[in-house]
């Protein structure tokens, strides 16, 4: 006998719009960001010429500016309605990690791995999402403010201060871009291993799930 599935609304549009704008807005931040990157000799020590060109990246100082700047204040306004939105709304208690969920991040690791065979009961986040996302939207906040002490380091001294200076502000903002490139790819992963019904619920706000799962889910919310 098939097991009797529900289906649940999982996300909200304001979620899913923020989370896709974010997608083509960040994928240009980064590439104009190379640009910028790589016209600026101090860098060149670290990487190398040819991993621009293999890129077929162009080296544009003005032109990737232009793009990273304009840009950045999309990535602000998309930003700032995500997490009004999660104010208003209360879902930042969806993201917000609990003192359980590093020990579920543990235990979904293993599980991945194949070293363990159940999962620890999932809510509409496990411990590990919860931890990433709300990591990544910290780390999106670090990043305006680093970024905007780069763009305005005579008005933003206090801010740029704060950083350690230019040199400083800067050396953060790089390191995290990195850090968004490697959660990206971390996401992407996981959304090809979760399947259809998983990236549907991003594109429509539905999921299918089973009865004992929301049964599960809604003792858990409790």
């Amino acid at each position: 006998m098939a097991e009797t599935t529900e289906v649940y609304k999982k996300h909200a549009l304001a979620i899913r719009w923020t989370h896709w704008i974010n997608f083509p807005i960040l994928t240009l931040m980064i590439i104009s960001g190379i640009m910028i990157y790589w016209a600026n000799q101090a860098y060149t020590p670290f990487i190398p010429n040819t991993f621009f060109e293999k890129l077929g990246v162009d080296q544009l100082l003005a032109y990737g500016l232009g793009i990273h700047f304009f840009f950045m204040w999309i990535f602000a306004i998309n930003g700032f309605v995500y997490a009004l939105y999660l104010l208003i709304s209360g879902e930042w208690r969806e993201i917000l990690p609990r003192l359980s969920s590093f020990k579920d991040a543990l235990l979904v690791a293993l599980h991945d791995l194949k070293l363990r065979k159940s999962l620890p009961p999932q809510s509409k986040f496990n411990g590990a999402q919860r931890i990433a996302y709300f990591t990544i939207t910290l780390l999106g906040f670090m990043q305006l403010l680093t970024g905007l002490a780069i763009y305005k380091p005579v008005q933003l001294q206090p801010l740029m201060t704060l950083f350690g200076g230019y040199e400083g502000a800067r050396l953060l903002h790089f390191i995290f871009t990195i850090l968004f490139m490697l959660f990206f790819m971390v996401h992407i992963l996981q959304v090809l291993r979760a399947g259809w019904n998983n990236f549907r619920s991003m594109v429509t706000g539905l999921e299918e799930i089973t009865e004992d799962e929301v049964q599960k889910a809604q003792g858990l919310q409790k």
